[in-house]
């Protein structure tokens, strides 16, 4: 898979895991799992961009004796993931058009 296209559908699924409530890191990779492999250092670098692009936001809060990272999806990440949602649909209309059957087969 194109790497670029790739570093997408990973920021969007990371929006996606944490629109309808905020989340840290290992809940995060546990909630992605049956759709996308993600490994620790992957998730990390993704949430960094996506905190420097104002697409999430960070705070700290002790749990259990441990400071954790909860990360908040802002109303520009939720943007992304509609905008996501109609770039979707036309790569689709793409896909569907480059897989019709040669007529001459």
């Amino acid at each position: 898979m194109d790497a670029q296209l790739k570093r997408g559908l990973l920021d969007v699924c990371v929006l996606a895991a944490i629109r309808q409530e905020d989340s840290y890191g290992y809940r995060i990779i546990k909630d992605l799992k049956p759709y996308i492999a993600l490994s620790e250092s992957t998730l990390y670098t993704v949430l960094k961009r996506l905190e420097l692009a104002g697409l999430l936001t960070v705070r700290t809060s002790e749990h259990e004796g441990r400071l954790r990272k909860y990360y908040h999806i802002t109303k520009a990440g939720l943007g992304r993931i509609e905008d996501f949602k109609d770039e979707w649909r036309e790569v689709m209309a793409i896909y569907q058009f480059v897989s019709k059957e040669d007529p001459e087969r």
